[in-house]
């Protein structure tokens, strides 16, 4: 098969087209025909060398894919080969093929292309977990979400608008205000032109927010700390901004606030299980009924994965960078 290998630790280029074995299904796994891939920002960090893969997981960047299922492993259950799938792969997701552990696959949902699907597994996964899960956003609560023109920040955005919730986002132009609030944002907020902790202080009238997901950290989560309601949560996914920033205590002690964080690839694939299977059932039928749609910016044939991440890293993108097979 074709698959796309880091040669080197560096830039874009350093991505390359190779020929591989095809990998055969261990117990319990899928092998996947991959139709499409999506791009993440973990890839990027992995190409560069900081992002290493779990112990067992593949070399191969590619985090998520949507295709046909080409063969069972032994004990594999719940599709049939012929299927078509979308999952959240350990790695491997820039081939032609990908073995998977079944348990974190998913049905394309009716009416979607492969292109579309193959951008729902990273982004579903790690907003459902962080935002719902561990962030415990429920009832009429609402969410601020930091990059919010991202892949997970419009698959945020989304999912929190339609089940109901308030939902406020930073963005990093008007452009990007305007496509936020066509998603269901109540409002986008210029963090280049306006003050993100003022702003939302005006818009919730002085209340703060319930949740915040923030995949930017640094000297951000200090302002996370003054946009919080009372008993709110920080749930932080990445660490775009850096790893280090001084927080007021006395404001988290005093007004009883969680801030907490998670990282998505190196959990097990029984967890992983636990939430494709709440996804399943809270999530996907809303792509059924029309109250969420997957949001692709661009795809590249895998053999330009180098120009898909010389997109990702400038930030031009509002949703998904897609490669396809």
């Amino acid at each position: 098969m074709i698959a796309i290998e880091i040669s080197r630790p560096g830039g874009p280029e350093v991505l390359q087209a190779v020929e591989r074995p095809t990998p055969v299904p261990g117990k319990g796994e899928l092998l996947i025909k991959v139709a499409a891939a999506g791009v993440n920002r973990p890839d990027v960090a992995q190409r560069r060398g900081t992002y290493p893969p779990p112990p067992g997981a593949s070399d191969l960047p590619g985090l998520e894919v949507a295709g046909t299922v080409a063969a069972l492993g032994e004990g594999a259950a719940g599709f049939a080969v012929g299927d078509p799938v979308c999952a959240l792969v350990n790695g491997g997701g820039y081939a032609e093929y990908c073995a998977v552990p079944a348990t974190q696959c998913l049905p394309v949902p009716e009416g979607l292309s492969m292109v579309e699907a193959a951008g729902l597994p990273e982004t579903y996964f790690t907003v459902w977990s962080n935002v719902f899960m561990r962030g415990r956003l429920s009832g009429q609560e609402s969410l601020l979400v930091h990059g919010g023109a991202s892949g997970i920040g419009t698959t945020a955005v989304q999912l929190a608008k339609a089940l109901g919730h308030p939902v406020y986002a930073t963005v990093g132009s008007d452009e990007r205000v305007a496509a936020v609030e066509k998603l269901g944002a109540t409002a986008g907020i210029n963090y280049r032109t306006q003050d993100f902790v003022q702003e939302i202080k005006r818009l919730t009238d002085g209340r703060g927010v319930d949740v915040i997901l923030d995949m930017v950290a640094g000297d951000y989560v200090a302002r996370d700390v003054q946009c919080l309601a009372d008993d709110g949560r920080i749930v932080l996914i990445a660490l775009l901004g850096g790893a280090r920033g001084e927080i007021d205590f006395a404001r988290v002690l005093s007004r009883r606030l969680t801030i907490t964080g998670s990282t998505l690839r190196p959990r097990s694939a029984q967890f992983k299980g636990e939430v494709a299977a709440a996804l399943r059932q809270n999530v996907w039928p809303l792509f059924q009924a029309g109250r969420l749609k997957p949001v692709v910016y661009a795809t590249f044939p895998l053999r330009e994965a180098a120009q898909a991440h010389a997109m990702m890293e400038s930030g031009e993108h509002v949703g998904k960078i897609v490669l396809t097979v």
